[in-house]
């Protein structure tokens, strides 16, 4: 099986010079599809490596002229626009007619994706997937190498059942980069959107199954300006996710609370002794009430994970790293609305 690595490839780059677009031009406007679905008119010229000038303008106006964008411009015209590249055909050419990147979105969410851009435009040591099928491809390929099955690893949400079940797999819908020159590193993006980091419990634990997989791994945790007072926050989840496992005993008590809160029948207490109140005391914390969102969707590997001490080598040796980007640049002036539905 061919592996996919790199979501802006040579033959989706082809697809899109033949609506009459520089090859430098396609492969933009590939990225964006594939990891936004907006643009900045500077991440154009970063992009291409060129002063803000003429060539920028004549490539933006095309765009409009041919209605491949939707112009937005959230407030006064000086202070800037933003395109939202919504032009189905772009996307049927690059086999992702209902790529949600181009649907119609807050302005919330379209300044959340021209983060993320800047995020994978500013790291090109990494090739990078942005599609769920790009994805799913490169790990099943990966997997298979080295012999280890694809369902159980892969982020996933389960939707339906019996022959109405559906899985998405990496629902968090953020770029993973790929050390060039195939190097044994990955990247997982996560953007923070909230001073709480309930959310990122979450991402943490969709993926653990996978970085307890793959051989080297860093997830790089992007911090908008009016969240880097939540950093610490955001280093004490992954210290309670994936560095302070839980021994066996604390393991079955935290199961007997779970059940409980769930009001699920005939649950068995782990021992004689266990007192309800006093363990609700004790499995207060922000780590365990995220467990119990995990419990609810996956029993066995929520479990699983809160006591397993797998990652947390990982961190110690190195092969499992944590680190926080700052995003320097203004955008439009709306980063307040980060977060915001």
């Amino acid at each position: 099986m061919k592996q996919v690595r790199d979501s802006v490839s040579e033959d989706r780059v082809d697809a899109i010079a033949a609506f009459g677009f520089s090859e430098r031009q396609a492969r933009f406007l590939v990225a964006v599809m594939v990891y936004a679905g907006a643009f900045l008119e500077r991440q154009y010229c970063t992009f291409a490596e060129i002063a803000h000038g003429q060539k920028a303008h004549d490539f933006v106006r095309k765009l409009i002229d041919r209605g491949y964008v939707t112009v937005i411009t959230p407030g006064a015209l000086h202070r800037g626009r933003l395109f939202h590249l919504q032009y189905k055909p772009l996307y049927e050419a690059v086999g992702e007619p209902n790529n949600r990147n181009r649907r119609p979105a807050t302005m919330g969410r379209m300044i959340e994706r021209l983060m993320v851009l800047d995020a994978v435009l500013a790291d090109r040591r990494y090739t990078w997937l942005g599609t769920e099928q790009d994805k799913v491809a490169y790990f099943k390929s990966l997997f298979e190498q080295r012999g280890v099955g694809v369902d159980p690893c892969l982020p996933h949400l389960v939707f339906g059942a019996g022959a109405e079940k559906v899985i998405r797999y990496f629902p968090d819908k953020l770029p993973i980069g790929i050390e060039r020159d195939y190097g044994p590193r990955h990247v997982f993006l996560y953007l923070v959107t909230s001073e709480v980091p309930a959310a990122f419990r979450m991402f943490l634990f969709r993926h653990a199954d996978l970085l307890g997989t793959v051989p080297q791994w860093t997830i790089r945790v992007i911090v908008p300006r009016r969240f880097k007072k939540a950093i610490a926050l955001y280093r004490y989840a992954v210290r309670d996710e994936f560095t302070t496992p839980l021994k066996p005993s604390l393991v079955d008590e935290l199961e007997a609370v779970f059940r409980c809160r769930a009001g699920t029948t005939g649950a068995t207490h782990p021992a004689a002794d266990f007192d309800l109140i006093t363990a609700k005391r004790k499995f207060a914390a922000p780590r365990f009430r995220a467990r119990y969102r995990m419990w609810q969707l996956d029993p066995s590997m929520a479990l699983w994970g809160v006591r397993s001490s797998t990652l947390r080598d990982k961190l110690a040796r190195g092969e499992g790293r944590i680190e926080f980007m700052d995003l320097p640049h203004q955008y439009l002036r709306l980063t307040s609305l980060v977060g915001v539905a």
